[in-house]
């Protein structure tokens, strides 16, 4: 038999064309990624790659900072029990395409303590990156486990290797309770408050490779705002001044990367003594529509529309007392509950219609963060 052209076939897989070789590692699963990266060099050489990147499909999935049993089963008086305990959380990745979920490996504690598998506390979470396997999800501070202490801490995950290694500690002040969101390859973080080893106004940086940079002073100081990223910005929302002490108001401002400034503070974003937690932005590539769990439905604001909200879906009846929403493009929006509450709202088309996913018992518990990450 004669032999195939030189060009015909290749090292990647034996016997098979080098565009077919491609076209079966481009199908390799994101949680198999580090497994077939480490075959040969040729497939590390392959899945490193910016062709690859650039060709393979992207899933949109869901990164949470998930309660783990027992603490999901417990019901509210455990989930704020006076004791170490009681709060235990992990992270967990869910496809809601697939239905699936899985649990992530456990990031390093300070110190190279791994808390025995444990998130820190109130935690946040960025998908830094243009998606794809070169994707990167930060865990950004919180509270140490063990003495609820304020970490600086900041752990970067790798999909491609399975590797988490860490990042440059953020900067003074200690944040507790803070605005966070990627806008492209740069992670950005805001907010802070007086006392108690915390600045009144300032510490605006982001993070770049392995440093941060300051950013100029936000007009307001912002105590326990939400971050999202709107139309290539930073929007800082919500928050309360220190001696407001939880009366949140309602304006928010918005960082330019490219100008290198704030513009100016926008009033009744959303309504003032709201909580900013349910809002959450669409995914970069999806435009700059944000969205927000208000009175049982989910509500849209378009920048373009002239920054009004409306409403999208009225919840089903046993998710009404959901608090975790994120948008996962193409016109889908995921709500998590408590109880194995989890639907997706679809509306690109002219009906919204909601589908309600599975979650296993062992991936019920209460979410305290969460993002999309394009892989």
């Amino acid at each position: 038999m004669e032999a195939p052209p030189a060009t015909a076939t290749g090292d990647l897989i034996p016997g098979l064309p080098e565009d077919m070789a491609r076209e079966c590692l481009l199908r390799v699963g994101f949680q198999h990624l580090p497994t077939a990266r480490r075959v040969s060099r040729g497939w590390k050489a392959e899945l490193e790659s910016p062709s690859h990147h650039r060709s393979r499909r992207r899933r949109a999935l869901l990164a949470l900072a998930q309660a783990q049993p027992p603490l999901a089963g417990s019901g509210p008086a455990r989930k704020y029990a006076a004791s170490s305990a009681g709060y235990s959380f992990r992270l967990v990745l869910h496809d809601p395409a697939a239905g699936s979920w899985a649990p992530l490996p456990a990031p390093p504690g300070a110190h190279g303590h791994d808390h025995g598998g444990r998130l820190p506390l109130f935690c946040q979470l960025a998908a830094a990156g243009e998606g794809g396997p070169a994707a990167k999800l930060l865990v950004l501070g919180g509270w140490d486990p063990e003495t609820w202490a304020p970490t600086a801490a900041v752990h970067v995950y790798d999909f491609l290797s399975g590797v988490w290694r860490r990042g440059a500690d953020m900067p003074p002040p200690r944040r507790s309770f803070f605005a966070c969101a990627a806008v492209g390859a740069n992670v950005f973080i805001a907010g802070t408050r007086r006392g108690e080893e915390r600045a009144a106004v300032g510490g605006r940086v982001r993070r770049r490779g392995r440093q941060w940079t300051p950013l100029p002073d936000m007009a307001r100081e912002r105590d326990e705002p939400r971050g999202v990223c709107v139309g290539g910005r930073f929007v800082v929302v919500g928050g309360y001044p220190t001696e407001a002490q939880g009366r949140f108001a309602g304006s928010a401002e918005a960082f330019d990367p490219v100008t290198w400034s704030w513009g100016p503070v926008q009033e009744r974003v959303i309504e003032d003594g709201a909580c900013p937690r349910t809002c959450c932005a669409a995914p970069a590539a999806a435009g700059s529509r944000m969205y927000m769990l208000r009175d049982g439905c989910i509500m849209a604001r378009d920048a373009e529309g002239g920054g009004r909200w409306r409403m999208l879906a009225r919840l089903p009846e046993d998710g009404r007392a959901a608090t975790t929403v994120a948008s996962i493009g193409d016109g889908r929006v995921v709500v998590l509950g408590a109880e194995h509450t989890v639907y997706v709202l679809s509306h690109n088309q002219t009906t919204p219609s909601w589908t309600r996913v599975a979650a296993p018992p062992e991936f019920a518990g209460h979410v305290q963060a969460a993002c999309c990450v394009q892989i």
